[in-house]
Parts: C-alpha cells; structure tokens; sequence
C-alpha cells in the first residue's frame, strides 16, 4: 500500500497495529445478480394456459332442482335414528361413544352415492360443503370436495362420466352436456374428505327424472383408516370400497376414519347395528403389533356375538411402497403382519367360523408405484387393492 505525505505518517502505524488477516482482507465482490425463478401460474392462469383446468362451468338458470334427500343415499346407514346433519355417517348418538376424532371425521361423506335415471342431454349439481378446506397437500379437490359421476352404458356396465372441480364452498355447476340422447341410470358419489350440508341434482326442464331410492340388498361395510376413507384418490369413485360396489353391484358403507382406524369397540357397537352383507376390517395402518394383539381378537369376538354368521374379512395394512429401502419400515409391516396373523390363527382354533384373510404385500402391487406419498394410494393403488380384495369378497358372499 501507498500512503503519500502526511496521511502516511498518521496511518501507517495503525495499519501496522492491525492484526494480519484485517490488512489483507479481500474487498468485497460484486453482488451478484439474482435471477428470479420461473413464477407459478395461479389457478385463474393455469386454467387459461389450459381451459380444461378450469371449474365446471356454472349451472344454467332455470333448470329443475331436486334434492338428494326426498329419496335417500346409499352408505348412510342408521337411517332411523336421529342426526345432526343430515349427510354425517354416523347418527348423533355416535357422538357421546366414539372418540373426539372419529366422530369430527364421520362427518365427511365417504362412501355416499346418490342413484337416479334421466334422459337429460346436461347433469348439474348445487351442493354446499362443510369445510372451506377443498384439497388436502397430497389430495386434490376432485377427491376431497368433488362429486363424482358414473352412468351404466348399453351393456349396463358401469362408467365413468365426469367429476367436479371446486374452487369455492358453495358448488352450482354443469357437471356434463351434449350427453348422448337416451334414458340411462346415473350414480354419482360424495366428497371424500369433507362433508355436505345440502345436494341438489339439476336437470333442463322437460327432461325425465326419476330418484332411485338405495338399493336394499345389505353393504358390504369397510371399517378402516385413511385409505379406506379414500386418500389419496383423485376422484371418489377410485376408492377400492366404490370399485367394489360397482363390481359387486352391492352397496357399500365406508367407515373409513383418517388417522383413526383402530378396532374401537365404540365403533363395533355401531358396526352391529348394520344388517351387514359382509365386514372388511382393515385397520393396520393405524395400529401397532400390541394394539392388534390386545383389540383384533375382542372386535371379532364383539361381531360374532352379534351376527353369528356375518362374514368377517381381516386384512394385513399394505406396505410402503417404498419399504424396499427403508428396513425399519419393512420390519415393522412384517411385525404387524405377523400380529394380525396369530389373531386369525387364535380365531379360527376357537372355532369362529366365516372369517377370512387378505394379506397386504401386494395391495399396492409389487412395482412401488401403487402410492403418491407411499402410504397412502393413487388411483393405481386403489385399482390395485380392488382386483386382491375381489375374489376374497365373492368367496364370503358366495358369488
């Protein structure tokens, strides 16, 4: 450094009397410019980059409303005994028995379905939602806050027809138009993941309609975790409990309760009130190798006393699909397995009869591909669960 004249003299020794790394120090380096990321388009911009991310498009005016509940639902059961709402899953009494938890999730509509015929060339629906919350982080809106429509085709196969998209509580849309001409059975399925306040179906004036009231045959009543209630499908027509009741031609209750499947006896006191073609208990997810030893015996012991000849279906929880690489993972699917497995073993050696097993190893396949998050299923997954879950179903029934 070059310090002139009299400035030298008065800074030189304090630069000398400055410790070394302070008189070297590199001065500072140009910032750097910043380039921005790419933003992410918003819904309204994303749904006009590509129109078919768009909401349904609003009812028109003047169309004809009638309103689910003047001829019934199919998985709502319970039916004579007071609610506070009219679509919950379980009747207000449910309230004072079954945990905080269970009863808030009761009241989303999983596994609701609404029958009806029409030769109407648009469908629309107005329903109003009990949550503001349409989507979840691994779940979208279709699934969680959407109705899900499905005709029978000129085989009297069931198929699907379109789903709505919220984008707000309070749902008026066109779910379908420019149908083809014809008179043909509709079923369309309640929100997953939230409940419904009210439900409409419209239709242009003129067309025929008729509600078709639930169908008598006794469900097949799944009770279940967070997948049996439906994450992470994307439409509520993909979950395994509707696939089934659509093969089977059964209807279905879908006792689901996310986070909260776990063999209550609270709950198998309501599970013997349903005159039940069949019982799914598919509870592992939510439990451990202690929980299913002290509860599964007890619950299967609770329905057989109640329904002496009630088929019974046990089913091991799937694996992550991404156990393969997670060993502790692996081991403890292997330990609740294991679990389920000497409880079926106990059952049968004491003599209970109609009861069936379904092992979990490949309810999701065998390709790790079955889940969006490896717990919870994709439409893959669910298709998946449906084909190892059907031939064990039909044995039980005697299909």
């Amino acid at each position: 450094m070059t310090i002139p004249g009299r400035c030298a003299r008065l800074w030189l020794p304090l630069l000398l009397s400055l410790p070394l790394a302070a008189q070297t120090a590199p001065q500072p380096a140009a910032p750097v410019p910043v380039i921005p990321a790419p933003a992410t388009p918003k819904p309204a911009e994303a749904a006009r980059l590509d129109p078919a991310l768009a909401p349904n498009p609003a009812a028109a005016p003047n169309l004809v409303w009638h309103d689910v509940t003047t001829w019934g639902v199919e998985g709502r059961e319970w039916t004579g005994q007071e609610r506070l709402r009219w679509f919950d899953r379980f009747p207000a009494a449910a309230e004072k028995t079954v945990t905080k938890s269970v009863w808030n999730l009761s009241r989303n509509s999983a596994g609701m379905l609404v029958r009806f015929s029409t030769d109407a060339a648009s469908i629309c629906v107005h329903y109003q939602l009990l949550k503001p919350e349409l989507a979840l982080s691994n779940m979208p809106a279709t699934g969680v806050s959407g109705v899900d429509l499905y005709a029978r085709n000129a085989s009297g196969q069931w198929r699907w027809v379109q789903v709505t998209k919220p984008d707000k509580q309070e749902v008026r849309a066109e779910i379908i138009k420019n149908l083809a001409p014809g008179l043909r059975e509709y079923a369309a399925y309640l929100p997953l993941y939230n409940g419904v306040d009210s439900l409409e179906i419209g239709v242009p004036p003129g067309a025929v309609f008729t509600g078709l009231a639930p169908r008598t045959a006794k469900p097949i009543v799944f009770y279940g975790t967070s997948i049996t209630q439906g994450a992470a499908a994307s439409r509520p027509g993909m979950v395994h409990t509707a696939i089934l009741g659509r093969r089977l031609e059964r209807p279905v209750l879908n006792l689901g309760f996310s986070g909260n499947g776990r063999m209550d006896a609270a709950v198998g006191d309501l599970l013997v009130q349903v005159d039940a073609a069949a019982y799914v208990i598919d509870c592992l997810p939510n439990m451990n190798p202690k929980t299913v030893t002290e509860r599964c015996v007890p619950l299967v012991q609770q329905i057989r006393a109640a329904k002496p000849d009630t088929p019974i279906i046990l089913v091991e929880d799937r694996r992550f699909t991404n156990d393969w690489i997670v060993p502790t993972q692996a081991r403890f699917h292997d330990a609740n397995h294991a679990a389920l497995r000497a409880a079926f073993t106990a059952l049968q050696q004491a003599g209970v009869k109609h009861l069936f097993y379904i092992p979990g190893d490949h309810l999701y396949g065998d390709d790790a591909e079955g889940a969006n998050d490896a717990s919870h299923a994709s439409d893959l997954g669910f298709m998946r669960q449906a084909d190892v879950m059907e031939p064990v179903l039909r044995a039980a029934l005697g299909q």
